[in-house]
């Protein structure tokens, strides 16, 4: 039943819940967002998982999981920005896919960001991983990779041919920041040159060797001996380390980390001792080191004495592509076909689809000062949510206009359970740019359909149309657009209402 009136997360919450307008220390908060994990992987999702994830379940003992999660985009560069700035990316420049090498930052300057918003109460920030969100590079004869190309469709031999002139030694300008945050440590994007680390906004390593297809990634610059399998212990590392120096600070002010994970996308490459641990080959291995990341992290906070008063929320940026590692990646599906692992399961899809499986994601929250676990969730939320939702937490207040496409949860943590509360509808959104736009159970989405036209004379695109009622239908195959047409002109114009910006947040769309 999807959706339900979160008797059981409710009694959980309101027992607990700081009193609305309290002057109490705001949290700590600590987001751990992974790359391409499936709803399936987790244990707590999926009882037939085959892979162990002790973390990700303890989370969920001690907290609140959300069953009805969504990325607000089946791909990464598009999710990070929704939770970073409260908005949907396809609002902006982004139509279709994620950024590529070179491009240039995604978010818009005169957009608030959410450490920027903390920044504003006292807090000290941090993003420690995959960013994704476009840098601009310093070019070797002045300038910056800006002053050649404004990114998004440029042909990638063309990207390639500007590595040369790169100034690698130089401060690179666009990165977390110059978008609030304190600190930065990470590597950018795991399968796109440069493969170096960054601190701060500039390389700890200079790339003068190259990946000519020696590693998994597009070819380009690389630091000498770099090791994909060394990546995601490193990042966790380094975040661990982060809580630990925060803790020595004489008087330690609230924290923002953003923890963002590099795995289990490609290159899958987990390290010496996880593999073998699954049952679901590297790509099973990998989600296990995932698990341990989080461990990682989750052991700072408690050494530190940061548990009681750090809100940590764990999610996944989109559905798996479900590969099964052989070759640092494999086949979609595979790991369906050789191991008998879904990663999507119970839905239907993967990354870069409509499909649930494309965008439904697990997501955890633990705050032992509201939430008393195990509690479940099964309103309708999107990781655009976050934004809002934490801003608020922390006591800052988004600019009138801005983070149009979130919703404060707080009232939902706090009890309150009816409608006014809860989000009404959500826009999904495929790699190839096409639309899907979930209000109650139902389902509304776009296809491309090539057909082949006679003679030899080509062929032509079309979109049709998709509808689907999730309540009766989850794993969305029975296509009801043709005998319930009214139904699908009435989503249209609700989608169009929210498309256009004429909604609130949380899309609280009149019917």
């Amino acid at each position: 039943m999807l959706r339900a009136t979160l008797a059981l997360a409710t009694c959980a919450l309101a027992a607990c819940a700081v009193p609305s307008g309290t002057t109490a220390r705001p949290p700590n908060v600590l987001i751990v967002l992974a790359d391409d994990l499936g709803y399936g992987d987790p244990r707590c999702y999926n009882d037939e998982s085959k892979i162990p994830t002790p973390r990700m379940d303890a989370l969920a003992a001690e907290g609140l999981r959300f069953t009805d999660a969504h990325a607000p985009a089946s791909v990464c560069s598009p999710t990070r920005y929704g939770i970073l700035t409260g908005r949907y990316a396809w609002r902006g420049r982004l139509q279709r896919g994620v950024l590529m090498p070179l491009d240039p930052p995604l978010i818009e300057p005169e957009l608030e960001t959410l450490p920027e918003l903390l920044r504003q109460r006292g807090y000290r920030s941090a993003c420690i991983g995959k960013w994704h969100l476009g840098w601009d590079w310093p070019l070797k004869d002045g300038g910056h990779v800006s002053d050649v190309f404004a990114g998004v469709g440029m042909d990638l031999d063309a990207r390639m041919a500007l590595m040369p002139r790169i100034d690698f030694t130089r401060r690179v300008r666009g990165g977390p920041l110059a978008h609030g945050f304190d600190e930065y440590f990470g590597d950018d994007v795991p399968n796109h040159p440069p493969y170096a680390f960054i601190d701060g906004d500039r390389l700890v390593t200079q790339p003068t060797a190259m990946n000519d297809a020696e590693l998994y990634g597009h070819d380009g610059p690389m630091s000498p001996g770099w090791d994909d399998s060394m990546v995601l212990p490193t990042l966790a590392q380094r975040a661990a380390s982060w809580l630990d120096e925060h803790a020595r600070q004489a008087d330690p002010r609230p924290f923002f980390l953003y923890f963002a994970l590099t795995s289990p996308h490609t290159p899958i490459a987990p390290s010496t001792r996880w593999r073998g641990v699954s049952q679901a080959g590297a790509y099973g291995d990998y989600v296990a080191e995932t698990d341990w990341a989080l461990g990682v992290v989750l052991d700072a906070v408690a050494r530190n004495g940061f548990a009681e008063d750090t809100l940590v929320v764990f999610c996944s940026d989109n559905g798996s592509p479900r590969f099964d590692g052989e070759g640092m990646q494999g086949e979609p599906d595979a790991v369906i076909a050789r191991y008998g692992h879904d990663p999507s399961r119970p839905w239907r899809g993967r990354k870069g689809e409509l499909y649930e499986g494309g965008h439904r994601v697990p997501l955890l929250l633990r705050w032992p000062r509201v939430v008393t676990g195990p509690a479940v969730a099964d309103r309708l939320v999107s990781l655009t949510d976050l934004y809002r939702t934490i801003a608020n937490l922390g006591g800052a207040k988004p600019a009138p206009g801005s983070g149009e496409d979130s919703l404060d949860l707080l009232p939902l943590l706090r009890g309150a359970n009816d409608d006014a509360h809860a989000r009404g509808s959500i826009v999904h959104h495929a790699s190839n740019g096409t639309f899907g736009f979930r209000s109650g159970t139902w389902k509304l989405l776009e296809e491309r359909v090539i057909e082949e036209l006679p003679d030899g004379a080509g062929s032509r695109e079309t979109v049709v149309q998709r509808l689907f009622d999730l309540a009766g239908d989850p794993g969305e195959s029975i296509d009801l657009a043709a005998e319930r047409p009214e139904l699908v002109a009435r989503l249209r114009e609700e989608f169009e209402i929210v498309r256009l910006g004429r909604g609130t947040a949380g899309h609280h769309v009149p019917r």
